[in-house]
């Protein structure tokens, strides 16, 4: 059967779970779902798109919404391969059709219901050896109150559910504390709780991890056995000490993938490995990208773990530096653009129907 593929997008806020909200991107990553659809097109791959003359400057004439309408609209249109560029969920409309008569590119929903979640993320990966961070749960003020006075600032405040570096904030001392947590929660953005993690001063580094199974590398036929990492990049000025959300910043402008020497950092190695038993743990089943920062110390710890990477490519000529860092990683390993998508879309996988 000819592979036909449809790059799905967000059309709504996934549902609040236990109180917790993660804020939706303005335009559901269309861009981003635009940018695979018109590289996969303008290197003949074969795309079921929504408009019979897609225009490339408009993002929509080339991605369906994840709903159920949209999907079944993408099903009569031809397609039989989804690629799930949207926010998951348990319950999310794409499990109504799941079947052997399609495949996806992406997660699975009820993995990303899960580790979405960033403190129980922690949890898993401390149980598991794994480098992260101290961190605090607030969820009543009086968790706050207790911790003010004891906290070694600086601290940083974080969503439950975030999304980049949204509702992120350095907070230097109490008084900051106070401010910004009454900030994160009147505004309604990110649900009735967040957690604050210790400040790590050192270098930032994003690993984007890949799942195990058969890539071309360099023309070159390799098969990995277990999740495996992209070369990592820096991130460099930072803005008050955080790196500022992709929507304000493009990435291109502060970001770098390392090479030579700085690969072979025993620190930058071990990071490496955390990060692909990491991936193994959330059983990612397409790229996942972990962002990490070193200790005054030079030691990386693992403070962000990204189910959805962004997939931004300069595949339209609008769009020229919206490379994502993903995309970056993998220029690391010789792929252009096509070159991470056709692997990327060589992982799919076939979902079974849920009872």
């Amino acid at each position: 059967m000819k592979t036909q593929t449809a790059i799905l997008y967000q059309s709504g806020p996934p549902p609040e779970k236990d109180g917790v909200q993660k804020p939706m991107k303005p335009g559901g990553y269309s861009d981003s779902g635009a940018d695979v659809a018109y590289c996969l097109f303008s290197n003949e791959q074969e795309v079921v798109v929504p408009a019979a003359s897609p225009d490339p400057a408009n993002d929509y004439d080339w991605v369906f919404p994840d709903s159920e309408a949209g999907i079944t609209a993408a099903l009569s249109a031809g397609a039989n391969v989804f690629w799930l560029n949207t926010v998951l969920y348990t319950g999310h409309p794409i499990e109504t059709f799941f079947s052997e008569a399609i495949e996806i590119i992406g997660q699975h929903p009820d993995m990303v219901d899960l580790f979405d979640d960033k403190v129980f993320t922690n949890k898993r990966l401390a149980e598991n050896k794994i480098d992260i961070p101290e961190s605090y749960l607030i969820e009543e003020s009086n968790d706050l109150a207790l911790l003010k006075d004891k906290l070694q600032y600086p601290v940083v405040i974080k969503p439950i559910r975030g999304r980049g570096s949204q509702g992120v904030a350095l907070v230097r001392n109490k008084e900051e504390l106070s401010v910004r947590s009454e900030e994160l929660l009147t505004s309604q953005n990110f649900g009735n709780a967040f957690y604050l993690e210790r400040y790590l001063p050192g270098k930032e580094i994003t690993i984007t991890v890949m799942p195990p199974g058969k890539y071309r590398i360099r023309e070159e036929e390799v098969v990995f056995e277990k999740h495996w990492s992209l070369p990592p990049v820096e991130r460099f000025n930072h803005e008050d000490g955080i790196a500022p959300y992709n929507g304000t910043v493009a990435v291109v402008n502060n970001s770098k993938v390392l090479t030579g020497d700085e690969l072979k950092d025993e620190a930058v190695g071990r990071a490496m490995s955390q990060c692909e038993e990491a991936a193994a743990l959330v059983e990612a089943r397409a790229p996942i990208r972990i962002d990490c920062r070193a200790s005054a110390a030079g030691k990386y710890y693992l403070f962000d773990l990204n189910m959805k990477p962004n997939l931004t490519g300069a595949s339209r000529k609008h769009r020229a530096d919206q490379d994502s860092l993903t995309t970056i990683a993998a220029r690391g390993i010789g792929w252009s653009y096509f070159d991470l998508l056709r692997n990327i879309a060589a992982q799919k996988w076939t979902p079974v129907a849920k009872s």
